[in-house]
């Protein structure tokens, strides 16, 4: 099971340095944030950088990018970097931690792209998911083309953590599910496109 964390800290480190500063990026603008007006507090989360469609950021662009480190709340950051640090190793070390980096970016850009896009009305939106989507999306590549790299029991975790996050996608309100899918679309089209390179 390639999912299993036990690496020491000092080793974490090592050898998932940008997962390790993806993780700090996250922690630090949340306590930045939670001492300037609080992480749900909308105002301070456009102060920040949070995607807002309203028109008068319809031009702000970087914001598809600095929304990827905010989060609404302390469960929103727990459980994302839960992910982030549970499932983002095992690709650091596949494809490299430069490669990684931009594969992580891009996938988070793309989902947020997607979720302005098919936004129908006015809404606030922060967080990781569009580029933990973009991981999932990796893995579903490999679980589908390149069985070989992954044990049976990763596999199926993989299986199960799709669907799941899929079914809680839908069901559960607040959730920006076109940020999910978009990313998880650039994850597994990227990681296919990175594949092919390295042939």
């Amino acid at each position: 099971m390639i999912f299993i964390r036990y690496e020491s800290f000092r080793k974490y480190l090592k050898f998932y340095p940008v997962t390790s500063l993806l993780l700090l990026a996250n922690i630090v603008m949340f306590i930045i944030m939670s001492f300037d007006g609080g992480s749900t507090n909308g105002a301070t989360l456009v102060k920040y950088g949070a995607m807002y469609n309203d028109y008068q950021f319809a031009t702000e662009y970087w914001r598809y990018f600095t929304a990827m480190f905010l989060h609404i709340g302390f469960e929103h950051l727990l459980f994302n970097c839960f992910a982030l640090f549970v499932f983002a190793p095992p690709l650091e070390r596949l494809l490299g931690s430069w490669q990684y980096g931009i594969f992580y970016l891009v996938s988070g850009l793309f989902g947020n792209v997607i979720s302005e896009l098919m936004a129908s009305e006015t809404h606030l939106s922060a967080g990781a998911s569009g580029a933990i989507y973009g991981i999932y999306g990796a893995y579903l590549f490999i679980v589908l083309l390149q069985r070989s790299l992954l044990d049976p029991p990763s596999r199926q975790t993989i299986y199960m953590l799709l669907v799941m996050g899929l079914v809680y996608s839908f069901v559960v309100t607040g959730i920006n599910i076109w940020a999910h899918l978009g990313g998880l679309l650039a994850g597994f089209v990227l990681y296919g496109f990175i594949r092919k390179l390295r042939l």
